[in-house]
């Protein structure tokens, strides 16, 4: 059994070193380039309240989207449900309201399965065509859908990974695109009380994708003649979003048990734009009432050539309520954005 472990922990770190060979970090010529970047959006409450500066520390389900590989700490069963109004506007109206459901079971001692669906909704918007600017002949409503299938497992008390696999839908009346991705993580644990941790998170590995459908395609006159030929247009495919994060957490020590204060710090490298710092500052109550905040910096800021919009100061609020041998969670965040005036979630979770 140790064999196959020590096997599983080498496959899972070749991978992830062989896979990150192919990014190119912080790469701004290549801004805009990739697609399907609802990838990049956290939609847990929780986490995002930290900036996703906790890859090395977080747990449970949420860890799907920062680091599957905390997806094994999960104790029994796990059920969240969040909603984020994303990059508000105007009289309390935002770009997308965003709806997550995840659910994680533990199976047998050390390993854990989990389910997480996120859609992006925008709302009804007019159909307008060449002929008909003004709209006033229907509407449509694009849809973004990402459904994730999580496998996590405890390798031996300091050493935890995790792979996902990711289906990705990108839709409107007359047009689609769909692909795959995965992601994998690994957590690595120390220290007399477990206080200091390090994290490896790999994401948004797959195939290019390609739109098609009816929308690539319209009608025109012949050269000569009166009839209607149908002329199809090639969409051009287009990469994922992939990155890389390797983040360090540390607990203070503390005079009493009932208190707890972690500090956490995470550095992202993308592929398609520059690369991400990210602090966090966690202090929980007997992990009853904790509160958080975190500050994610990207060079983008200070310089006007590119607005970089998920950027800035995030803050979260955390309460948890024990029911019996449950627990009953609600999670609350707010991101600050360079553009738009920020996103708030909030998110229910439900310990079995």
């Amino acid at each position: 059994m140790k064999g196959i472990n020590k096997l599983a922990i080498v496959l899972i770190v070749g991978v992830m070193f062989s896979s990150s060979l192919e990014l190119r970090a912080g790469n701004e010529q290549r801004v805009g380039q990739a697609g399907a970047t609802q990838l990049q959006i956290n939609p847990w409450a929780r986490t995002t309240g930290l900036g996703g500066a906790n890859i090395a520390s977080v747990s449970g389900l949420e860890a799907t989207f920062a680091n599957v590989a905390g997806l094994a700490f999960t104790e029994s069963t796990e059920l969240i449900f969040s909603r984020s109004n994303y990059l508000m506007y105007g009289n309390n109206q935002s770009v997308s309201n965003i709806n997550t459901f995840g659910f994680s079971q533990k199976m047998g001692e050390s390993s854990v399965l989990a389910l997480s669906i996120m859609s992006m909704g925008f709302g009804e918007i007019d159909i307008t065509t060449e002929n008909i600017p003004e709209g006033g002949i229907g509407t449509y409503s694009p849809s973004l859908t990402n459904i994730g299938v999580s496998y996590a497992k405890e390798f031996s008390n300091s050493i935890y990974g995790g792979v996902t696999l990711r289906l990705i839908s990108e839709k409107i009346y007359n047009l689609n695109s769909s692909g795959a991705c995965f992601d994998a993580g690994i957590q690595y644990v120390t220290g007399a009380s477990d206080h200091v941790r390090f994290g490896v998170s790999l994401k948004n590995i797959g195939s290019r994708m390609l739109y098609g459908g009816d929308g690539l395609s319209f009608r025109g006159n012949a050269e000569e003649g009166d009839y209607f030929l149908t002329i199809s247009q090639r969409s051009n495919d287009f990469e994922l979003p992939s990155l890389l994060n390797i983040g360090l957490s540390y607990d203070l020590p503390m005079l009493t048990e009932e208190h707890r204060v972690s500090t956490s710090g995470t550095f992202t490298s993308n592929s398609f734009q520059k690369d991400q710092f990210r602090l966090g500052l966690e202090y929980a109550f007997r992990e009853l009432v904790m509160l958080r905040g975190g500050y994610v910096f990207q060079e983008e800021v200070t310089n006007s050539s590119y607005e970089a919009t998920m950027s800035g100061l995030c803050a979260g609020l955390s309460v948890e309520l024990p029911m019996g041998s449950s627990k009953f969670g609600i999670d609350y965040s707010y991101r600050d954005s360079k553009v738009f005036q920020g996103t708030h979630s909030i998110g229910v979770r439900i310990d079995l």
